[in-house]
């Protein structure tokens, strides 16, 4: 199932009255995605280029070991947006297949209010609450 596309009026932000992931809502997060989604790959190309072009045998040994720590932490930014930009990919999907909004785990809706801060969410909070625990629970028992 592909969701229709719909133009949204400027400044449009889905509303509690409206019917859940209406045809705007669904147009809306997935804007919402693909802006971030760019964003995110606009960022690892810069971090790229930055890398490429800076001179590594410049320097004394302290001056190289800053540039090792902070290219370390480039490529792990970069490998954190790799994963996110998964997670807008797997979301453009199930908006694409008519199950973004909804909870993986119980079918119920996720909430808008959690969609507008996170929304790559792929549970709803009580199976996310749910999960958390889980992991709590298995890593005291490693």
């Amino acid at each position: 199932m592909t969701s229709e596309r719909v133009k949204l009026k400027k400044g449009y932000k889905p509303r509690k009255n409206e019917a859940y992931m209406s045809p705007q809502q669904l147009e809306y997060f997935r804007q919402k995605l693909q802006k971030w989604r760019e964003e995110l790959v606009e960022e690892s190309r810069e971090t790229i280029a930055h890398l490429q072009h800076e001179v590594r045998d410049v320097g004394d040994e302290a001056e190289r070991a800053t540039r090792e720590t902070e290219n370390s932490l480039e490529l792990r930014t970069r490998d954190r947006y790799r994963k996110l930009i998964r997670k807008i990919d797997k979301a453009l999907n199930r908006i694409e297949e008519g199950e973004y909004g909804y909870c993986e785990e119980t079918g119920e809706e996720i909430g808008i209010e959690r969609l507008e801060a996170r929304p790559i969410a792929t549970l709803c909070l009580d199976a996310q609450e749910r999960w958390e625990l889980r992991q709590r629970q298995l890593g005291e028992t490693r």
